[in-house]
């Protein structure tokens, strides 16, 4: 712990001195001191600047320098504009052109399509083309968070030979530690890693000593498909190939982990009945317009849940005392239904649904809901024969319970099963939306057995 507060307090330290430089417009100090940092504390103390010491910044570094910040900023799609609009034309297009070309994609993808045109018409033809055939690919595709800097060497090398092109293209080559081996038509043939290429005799040549068992994934693959072949083979790059398996490029570990954290923020949005959860910057009015249609449709499905309420208008003259126990048995339906729903989209999205069939996984929470509605509606008949001194009535409210516990579980797991099934992301079936769901449920459930057996709770 001491030694974290002293790291925070250098950290504090040199940006102050920074800071302090930025102003006193001392260039080369400035220089000396900034480059030293890593990118993600240069990043950070960019992020801190506002836009006249930004405007200094882009005057002390170069736009090679910039860009490696750039590569590790990470602000909403207005500040990119707002950003890029500072600077030179010329500037940002060389700072977006030194940069990865799937970071620069990244950036580029947030931007007005005239915008991109224009930067990538001042971009050298080379960066131009490269970030060009990687804006085609749909976005949340490999093909849209792959890079196309790696190395590659052909399998009729030999070692030597292939030692000589990873110290030429190292310097912008993304990762190095895997070196891919392609045949004469650039198909990918094999993988061989920079530790057995070093230990290696230098004329041995690439196809006796590489692996001819590559794992790949295609161009057109999902993002998250992607994350989890990278999870559960716990690479730091994965190859993407087209349908003839040609060697397109690579994603590195550093991109699945911005999927990750993307596809779980987007994913906990959702089962809040919300979107873009992390846009903490959002203006009340904006941040109100992308809530109001959940919100609308769910005040909807509350108005049907009290006007089934009001269809037992009688039942509750008669038994006054049941309207005491509707919240219970809502709030029991909706925790147990947004718990299996968590479940669901959990197995879904981590693939681990796939592996089992799906009945299996709604049985297994029917089951569940078998256990707890059990225990849980035992436990409320003595509670409410304590407190009411009525056993019928305690018989109803655990039953109620009961039953209800069993179709929330399995209305919670359904659900998300039925939206993957049609090719809507189940994170949509959000927890409000079950609840509000699942309080219909309860509704019918209580009422429906309150009504039949009502001769026992008045005589």
């Amino acid at each position: 712990m001491m030694n974290n507060e002293k790291a925070q307090e250098r950290k504090e330290q040199t940006e102050l001195i920074l800071f302090h430089l930025l102003h006193l417009r001392d260039i080369e100090t400035f220089r000396e001191e900034f480059l030293n940092l890593h990118s993600y504390d240069q990043a950070q103390f960019y992020e801190e600047l506002n836009e006249e010491e930004r405007l200094i910044l882009y005057d002390f570094l170069s736009p090679e320098e910039m860009a490696s910040i750039f590569e590790s900023i990470e602000v909403s799609e207005e500040e990119y504009k707002e950003l890029l609009g500072e600077m030179m034309p010329d500037f940002a297009a060389n700072m977006l052109a030194d940069m990865y070309a799937d970071d620069a994609v990244d950036v580029l993808n947030e931007l007005d399509k005239e915008q991109v045109a224009s930067y990538l018409t001042i971009m050298d033809d080379e960066a131009a083309d490269e970030i060009k055939e990687l804006l085609h690919y749909e976005e949340s595709t490999a093909g849209s968070i792959m890079t196309t800097e790696y190395v590659a060497i052909y399998a009729n090398e030999t070692v030597s030979s292939a030692m000589r092109i990873l110290k030429e293209k190292a310097p912008v080559a993304e990762t190095i530690y895997y070196v891919f081996v392609i045949d004469d038509e650039k198909r990918l043939v094999g993988v061989i890693s920079l530790r057995d290429l070093i230990v290696a005799e230098d004329d041995t040549l690439i196809r006796e000593v590489m692996s001819e068992r590559v794992v790949a994934v295609s161009v057109a693959e999902d993002q998250e498909k992607v994350a989890r072949t990278m999870r559960d083979y716990d690479f730091l790059a994965l190859p993407v190939v087209d349908f003839q398996h040609h060697l397109l490029g690579i994603i590195t570990v550093d991109d699945v982990m911005d999927v990750i954290d993307e596809e779980a923020s987007d994913d906990y949005s959702k089962l809040a009945g919300i979107s873009d959860v992390d846009d903490t910057i959002r203006t009340p009015f904006s941040a109100a317009k992308k809530r109001l249609p959940w919100l609308v449709i769910l005040l909807f499905l509350g108005m049907l849940t009290a006007n089934l309420i009001g269809q037992f208008e009688e039942t509750l003259d008669k038994v006054a005392i049941l309207a005491v126990f509707i919240p219970l048995i809502g709030g029991m339906a909706g925790n147990t239904g947004t718990q299996a729903l968590a479940v669901a989209v959990r197995g879904i999205a981590t693939g681990e649904a796939d592996k089992e069939s799906k009945w299996k996984l709604i049985v297994r929470e029917g089951l569940t809901g078998v256990i707890t509605g059990g225990s849980c509606g035992i436990l409320v008949v003595f509670v409410v024969y304590i407190w009411q001194h009525s056993f019928v009535l305690g018989l109803l409210v655990g039953a109620s319970i009961f039953a209800t516990l069993i179709a929330a579980t399995i209305a919670g797991a359904l659900v998300p099963i039925i939206m993957h099934k049609f090719k809507i992301d189940p994170a949509v079936a959000s927890g409000p939306f079950i609840t509000t769901v699942n309080d219909i449920i309860s509704v019918l459930i209580y009422f429906g057995l309150a009504t039949t057996f009502m001769s026992y709770l008045t005589s």
